[in-house]
Formats: structure tokens, sequence, C-alpha cells
């Protein structure tokens, strides 16, 4: 009998058409993940002027959002090193799909709270779990280009969602664009069901599985007899159920430390953009449209930005990467806070916001990677779940912040904002020391996965 360490076979195997096309479905569920998320901040405007209510009052239920997303990674992270990553993902795309369709009969605050609180929870598990199963798809030297690609797409959503409400939200209203941003990822989720794979690396640790294993694997072009046993033995310590705790082991602990505190003011930075971009711009007398495709270049910039760090990332290695990024991103930002915002004069406003958008949006989403990276296989659903649940704080309390800049400051105070948490991002991202280490010349990591990274 044939045993085959399925973790490294696949580390160091090809990389094929037919994984690219399993990343390519796990980037579909991200995308309308990204639509569902920014749907409200585009609607915010529509529904002040529909319940005859101040931009303040949205604070909380802005919030609530973000509060369910905190509790959704955590348990969508550990659901998926139980159940599966597959399973988990579709399962959280299908829970905020039809909650967001709900949101379509809201009539008052605390009713769309409640419902974009249900929304969260969908949402926060499936991030965690697209990066762990778009992670264990592909073989290493591609991992953090294959995460950055899925993660990606959480932008890339968020720019159609903008664009979406510019052509919804003046016809139809915001109730149309909640009908549309909860029917699409249902029809997806359908689909993927019977398209898209088990992660290889969790159907190995489950003996009754082998079978659906070995016609992955088939798929994937590795010939195998029918009798094969598989292990999943990998360098790291192993666990049987995981935890929190095993996150804080003396390896890994700086690391996760570092992780927390990048995620936290990363996802709180792009989410006082996201939350408030529209209102605020609207605020200040620029029409929707235009208001709508600033949050859009936001977005689209974040994209670009985002598959660009991927790829320097395998050159450079993120520490120097990521680094580099957040850097740029402060200081985009406080030009920012110096410019005068003219509704009649937009050029100018859009280049920054693609560009400081970009830079910011590439260091959140290329941290998905760094944190499917630090952890092992049998904690990563939890690790990178509880990062990004840690992130969500951050995120719950963007509403806020950025209400308060912007009663208190204006635009340049907002614009600052950015600057401050991106600052704190740098250091936090300094800590890390399980980073991605370059690919080198001859395509392998140098020493990628090691207990001490550089």
């Amino acid at each position: 009998m044939k045993t085959v360490d399925v973790g490294a076979m696949l580390d160091e195997g090809p990389w094929s058409g037919y994984q690219k096309l399993l990343i390519f479905g796990t980037a579909l569920t991200i995308i309308l993940d990204g639509v569902d998320n920014q749907l409200l901040g585009n609607a915010v405007p529509a529904l002040m002027k529909d319940w005859a209510l101040p931009r303040a009052a949205f604070a909380t239920v802005l919030a609530t959002g973000p509060f369910g997303m905190l509790f959704g990674a955590v348990l969508g992270g550990m659901l998926g090193d139980r159940v599966g990553r597959r399973t988990a993902l579709l399962g959280s795309v299908v829970s905020f799909a039809l909650v967001t369709f709900a949101v379509a009969t809201a009539d008052g605050l605390i009713t769309l709270g409640i419902l974009r609180f249900l929304a969260g929870l969908g949402l926060g598990g499936a991030m965690p779990n697209a990066a762990a199963l778009a992670s264990e798809y592909v073989p290493r030297r591609q991992r953090p280009f294959a995460v950055t690609l899925t993660i990606v797409c959480i932008p890339l959503g968020g720019a159609l969602a903008a664009q979406l409400s510019g052509l919804v939200l003046p016809r139809y209203g915001w109730r149309a664009l909640f009908v549309v941003g909860g029917l699409l990822p249902v029809v997806l989720a359908i689909i993927l069901m019977k398209v898209l794979p088990e992660s290889p690396r969790y159907l190995a640790r489950h003996r009754k599985r082998w079978p659906e294993l070995r016609a992955l694997l088939r798929r994937l072009d590795y010939n195998l007899p029918d009798d094969v046993s598989f292990i999943e033995a990998g360098k790291d310590a192993k666990v049987q159920h995981a935890s929190v705790r095993d996150l804080f082991v003396p390896y890994l602990r700086l690391s996760t430390i570092g992780l927390f505190g990048s995620f936290f003011f990363c996802l709180m930075a792009n989410y006082i953009g996201i939350s408030w971009i529209v209102a605020m711009l609207t605020g200040a007398g620029f029409a929707q449209v235009d208001a709508s495709n600033s949050l859009a270049m936001w977005n689209y910039g974040g994209v670009a930005g985002a598959v660009l760090g991927a790829l320097i990332i395998q050159r450079l290695g993120s520490r120097l990467t990521m680094l580099s990024m957040s850097a740029a991103a402060v200081a985009g930002a406080l030009i920012m806070a110096a410019m005068r915002l003219d509704p009649q004069a937009t050029l100018g406003m859009f280049v920054m916001f693609t560009v400081t958008g970009g830079l910011m949006n590439a260091v959140q989403t290329t941290m998905y990677a760094l944190a499917a990276n630090v952890y092992p296989t049998e904690i990563r659903g939890t690790g990178v779940g509880t990062a990004v649940a840690v992130g969500r704080i951050g995120h719950v309390l963007s509403s806020y912040v950025g209400s308060w800049a912007l009663e208190t400051g204006g635009p340049p105070a907002f614009f600052t904002t950015w600057a401050v948490t991106m600052a704190i991002v740098f250091g936090s991202l300094a800590l890390v020391r399980r980073h991605i280490q370059r690919t080198t010349s001859a395509g392998a990591p140098a020493g990628l996965g090691a207990p001490a990274g550089h």
C-alpha cells in the first residue's frame, strides 16, 4: 500500500488549470461577499432621505454588521476546521444572501440593525474559509498569490456594489438594491455546491473521505492507486481540536499579536472609508453618482494594488512589501487631509481615492495570505478566523470613529484617521515573525513555513 503525504505533494506540485478554476470559484463567493458587505454604506444617503434621519443616526446600524462578522469569523473558522472549508464557506454564503434579501423589508433602524447583524454572521464566516480553502488547493509557491487573488475580490465586490448603487438607487430605490444583493449569492451558491470540492488537506485527515480525495487528486493530474493511504504530515505540531489557545504557543505568539494588531487597525481604516465615503461626499455637495464613483475608484484601486502587492510579495517577501505599502498609505492619507474637496473638480479626488484606496486595500487583502502562511493546516481556519474577528472589532468601531471625525473635523479629520490607523498597522506588521518569504529564482520558497520565519 502506498502512503502519500498530501501536504508535501501539493506544496511542491504543479499549478494546473483545474486549480486555477477552483480559485476562481472560491473568489466568486468573495466578490458577492464584498457586494453585500458594502451595500448599506452606499444606501445610507437614500435611507436618510426616506426615513428623515441625520447621518449620525446610522452609526450604530453600520456597526451591527461588523459586530456580527466578528462572531461569524471565529465561528466560521472553527466550523471550517471541523466540518470542512467548503461546507462552512457555502453555508456562510447562503446565510448572508437570505438575510440581505430580507433587508429590503426593513421599516426602521432597529429592524435594519438586527438584519445587518445576522447578515454579518454569514459575511464573517465566508472570508476565513475562502482564504483557508484557496491556500490549500495550490502549491506553496503560488499560495500568497492565490489567497490574495481570492480576498482581493472584497474590494472588487465593493466597487461593483458602488456602481450597482449608482445605477439602482436613483431609479428603483434602496429596497431594490438589497433584493438584487440577496438573490445573486443564492444563485452562485447553488452552482458551487455542484462544482467546488473540499480542501484536499482537510480530506486527508478523515479516512472515510479518502475516496473523495483520490478522485480530486486524480483531477489534479496525480496518478494514484486505489489502495493509497494518506497523511498530512507538515512540519508543525499536530492538534486534535483547534482552539484559540493554539495560536499563542511560543513560536506563534509574536506573529499572532502582530497579526491581531494589523487586522484590527487595517480593517478600521478601510471600513471608515467603506462606511462613510459616500455620506461624506454627498454631505459636502457631491452628487450621489460622483460619491458612489469615488467609492468605486477606491475599491478598484484596491483590486489593482492587491494583485500587484501579491506579485511583489512572491519576489521580495511580505515584510518589505507590506511595510512599504503601509507607509505609502499613510502618506496618501495625509495628502488627502490637506486637499480641498470641490464638487466641480473631481479628477484629482478620484486619483487620490484610487491610489490611497489601492494601498490600504492592498495591505488588508494581503494580510489574509500572511495569516494563512503563519498558521499550519490544523489550525489555519481558527487562526485566520480569529485574526479576522479581532479585525472586526476595529470594523465595528470604524462606524463611530468615522462619524466622530466627520462631526468634529470634517473631511480633513476623516482622512487623518486613515493616516493614524495605517501607521499603527505598519508597527504591527513589523512584529510578525512568520512573514511570507520571497520565492527563489528556482521557483521554491526560501524556507516558507519554518517555525521561525524571517
